[in-house]
């Protein structure tokens, strides 16, 4: 019911916030609500205002997060592949704080509440840094998220400014129009589709990670809960050394390169016995996969410049789509069994480099387009 209630609330979020100040405002909006979301949980003692809280949940995440995403794109137009690693290395960093926050929490003596509490107090002072920080990118008038407006604007010119304008004026309806355009591109719909394909291997196999190493690989739940810990903890560090990677790499060759370490690792991951070697095979598959959704999702962005709120608002009904993997894996280890189920997803990687195979690099700024083809 989250999933599916509270991802078509967030869906037309992109296009209700725009660009500008209507967006800044729905940022911090969306801060408030995200952390009223947190207490309520907090605080529910029925069913009903739990599964309520959760639902709101997603809607109050994308207005926070998400629009906060796309305005770090439209800052930084020229490096968004280096921004998203960055972003992404932020996220990994929680994903592995988050236990460490609950064990700190129990261990305190206190329960599943005073860990909502704690997160809520953490986003009002995150709330609080967005508020006296502006904008992203203010303040970097010789950077090159500069150089990079005044690129796009020497290239896109009179249209840019007319959808600034449009967005600021608050005209929905042109917008929506965009959304219909951009779903009619077939450099957006490639980027749309393998980022979710892509997920199969990142989200999707975690979450039937410990499942597969207690009741097929027959390891024990303390082993399975160090599976989960190692994969997190390879991950952050594929995300730290991305940040490098990127400065002396294209985005393309990475993605094509972790594709392929990809396509080796996972069925090694699969077919090796023992504890310690399956351990060692998925910390260097989750480091391998840990560049796709960063990239990719940059890559989106690249595909609808000055047009961000359509990639929110896209990427958030691909999500909804996306919600269907988890349970098409389960139905398919109901029907053949988990372990048939997960070898399927052996030809994630294949089909993240096919779908890979007629893009190209992004164009310098200066030329034509200014963006990704």
């Amino acid at each position: 019911m989250p999933l599916l209630a509270g991802g078509l609330l967030e869906l037309p979020l992109g296009v209700l916030a725009g660009q500008g100040r209507r967006r800044r405002l729905a940022i911090l909006g969306g801060g408030i609500f995200f952390m009223l979301t947190l207490l309520g949980v907090a605080s529910a003692r029925s069913f009903g205002v739990l599964l309520a809280a959760f639902v709101a949940f997603y809607p109050a995440s994308g207005a926070f997060v998400s629009l906060a995403q796309a305005e770090i794109m439209d800052a930084w137009p020229d490096r968004q592949a280096q921004v998203m690693a960055r972003w992404n290395l932020s996220g990994s960093a929680g994903a592995v704080a988050g236990p460490l926050l609950v064990a700190a929490v129990l261990a305190s003596g206190g329960g599943w509440r005073a860990g909502y509490l704690a997160l809520a107090a953490l986003t009002g002072l995150v709330w609080l840094a967005t508020l006296l920080r502006g904008p992203a990118g203010a303040g970097h008038g010789g950077s090159g998220q500069a150089a990079g407006r005044n690129a796009d604007a020497g290239d896109r010119g009179e249209a840019e400014h007319g959808e600034r304008g449009e967005a600021e004026q608050g005209s929905w309806t042109g917008r929506a129009r965009e959304v219909l355009a951009a779903l009619r591109d077939r450099g957006t719909l490639r980027w749309l589709l393998v980022i979710e394909v892509a997920d199969l291997l990142v989200d999707v196999f975690t979450g039937f990670l410990a499942l597969y190493l207690v009741d097929v690989a027959h390891l024990t739940p303390a082993v399975a809960a160090l599976a989960i810990a190692v994969r997190l903890g390879a991950a952050l560090a594929g995300d730290a050394a991305l940040v490098a990677i990127l400065e002396r790499a294209g985005d393309l060759a990475v993605l094509r390169a972790s594709a392929v370490a990809a396509a080796l690792l996972y069925p090694g991951f699969l077919l090796v016995p023992g504890a310690l070697p399956k351990l060692a095979v998925l910390a260097a598959l989750s480091a391998a996969t840990a560049p796709w959704y960063p990239l990719l999702q940059a890559r989106l962005y690249g595909s609808l410049p000055g047009r961000s709120s359509v990639a929110v608002t896209l990427s958030s009904a691909a999500g909804l789509a996306g919600g269907l993997g988890p349970l098409a894996v389960g139905l398919a280890a109901q029907a053949f069994g988990l372990s048939w189920a997960l070898a399927g997803l052996a030809v994630v990687p294949v089909a993240v480099l096919l779908i890979l195979a007629g893009a190209r690099p992004p164009a310098k700024a200066g030329g034509a387009g200014g963006g990704p083809a």
